[in-house]
């Protein structure tokens, strides 16, 4: 299947947009942490698909200050099931608000199991996370509300967490 990429200029740096012709698949930082994931980027072809114009629509939206709803977007990311039900989780998380790496992972147990037990393999899944920003994973703190890692950058972290949320209390 072929893939097409696009590049979209945020006021945090330029993102990188992956699709196939259907679907976004990828949207990374430039200077990301894991950027592209291992995925075969140099096979792409610069093309704009529907799945490309409507995440930069997207995503000038969320830039503007307003709220887009990621179900607008057709979505599929090449990820493990698991990793599946942690993005499911993470794109629950409202809009200027924050969860923590072991909120999500007795969510995705469900009750299953002790979910202290699954809280590395969740902020795993979540820093491989393959579509920053639209998958919020900018929204996950840790347990003692401080910030931690985020492939694109803490202070890409802080930046949208305070984008969304300016009264947000965030420990550095």
């Amino acid at each position: 299947m072929m893939n097409y990429y696009s590049t979209f200029a945020s006021p945090l740096g330029m993102i990188y947009l992956l699709s196939s012709p259907q679907a976004l698949q990828g949207l990374w930082f430039f200077d990301q942490k894991y950027f592209s994931a291992e995925r075969q980027l140099k096979s792409a072809i610069n093309d704009e698909t529907p799945a490309i114009l409507m995440t930069k629509n997207w995503l000038k939206a969320y830039f503007a200050g307003q709220h887009p709803d990621i179900t607008q977007l057709e979505l599929a990311p090449t990820v493990s099931s698991f990793q599946r039900q942690v993005l499911r989780v993470l794109s629950k998380i409202p809009y200027g608000q924050t969860a923590t790496y072991q909120e999500i992972a007795a969510k995705v147990v469900a009750g299953k199991s002790n979910p202290h037990h699954y809280t590395r393999a969740v902020a795993n899944a979540i820093a491989h996370n393959p579509l920053a920003i639209i998958i919020p994973c900018h929204r996950v703190i840790g347990t003692n509300g401080q910030l931690t890692g985020y492939a694109g950058g803490i202070s890409r972290k802080k930046t949208l967490l305070k984008f969304e949320n300016p009264f947000l209390t965030i420990k550095d």
